[in-house]
């Protein structure tokens, strides 16, 4: 067989491989693989819905009014969610799909790929905090502001590792709390974390909320799955208010007393679970 005619047979083979794969996933239910995807997320603990569930042509799944759920509620809310696997790479005997997802008027873009062990990409922008339910079910808060983020992992699964980037311009957040114990209200010019992604664990390497009145700093350590809910945390938060912002939230300081290390500092540590944090 010569050279051509041996690129052409290889040629056919994959290309009748990938549309084996397409045949196979148009006649695969939508009900089925979205019996999957909630199979996938329970086992880590969580609770998925979507409004409609469908196909993306030409090899995809899309889905609208998505919810992702936690033993505290609602987590994260998509108007859009799409999963494509890509044709091109396919074709050379490779895996990658990319996922698209759009909430409100932010957008979540991105790629995963099966080969060399697995890679995962994906940017955040333009999500306003307050479309994100995850601050309201879990810390009880009301938090506004526009976020841009950045994914990169490296392997897949309990070996994936890599970090995540992001920052929050003009935030505000009020009502939170840990536990019982209310936090100060405050507005932040911008929020700035980065946190490393080993397994499933997460360490921040630095999370710092800069305000004109209260600069916030955030470190430790806190579990990226946990199914029952009961999975420690490990974190350290330190307050540094300004001495306008005191006076004025006189009450929620005084509650802080105990965590006063320094004048001016307040460093609080944060155990329980993510299912209940506590103060220590």
């Amino acid at each position: 067989m010569t050279p051509r005619r041996l690129l052409l047979a290889a040629g056919g083979t994959v290309a009748g491989l990938a549309l084996t794969l397409a045949f196979t996933l148009l006649l695969i239910p939508s009900r089925e693989i979205e019996g999957v995807v909630t199979r996938l997320l329970a086992r880590d603990g969580y609770t998925f819905r979507a409004a409609r569930f469908g196909k993306a042509f030409p090899l995809g799944v899309s889905a609208r009014g998505v919810t992702v759920a936690g033993a505290r509620g609602d987590l994260l809310r998509l108007d859009r969610a799409t999963v494509r696997l890509s044709l091109l790479p396919l074709l050379a005997g490779g895996v990658k799909a990319s996922f698209t997802g759009e909430i409100g008027p932010g957008r979540i873009e991105g790629e995963a790929s099966l080969r060399g062990g697995g890679s995962t990409r994906a940017t955040i922008t333009g999500v306003r905090l307050e479309d994100i339910p995850f601050f309201r079910s879990v810390t009880g808060a009301d938090a506004k502001g526009l976020l841009t983020a950045g994914l990169s992992l490296r392997g897949s699964g309990p070996a994936a590792a890599g970090e995540l980037k992001l920052e929050v311009a003009g935030a505000d957040l009020r009502g939170v709390k840990i536990g019982e114990t209310p936090l100060p209200d405050a507005p932040y010019d911008t929020i700035r974390g980065m946190i490393r992604l080993a397994g499933r664990q997460a360490t921040i390497d630095s999370f710092t909320l800069q305000g004109r009145e209260l600069y916030v700093r955030l470190k430790g350590e806190f579990p990226l799955t946990d199914p029952a809910g009961a999975a420690p945390l490990n974190l350290t938060l330190e307050l540094m208010p300004k001495p306008e912002l005191l006076d004025r939230q006189k009450l929620v300081f005084a509650l802080l007393t105990k965590y006063l290390v320094t004048p001016g500092q307040y460093r609080l540590p944060i155990r329980g679970t993510l299912a209940k944090p506590l103060l220590q």
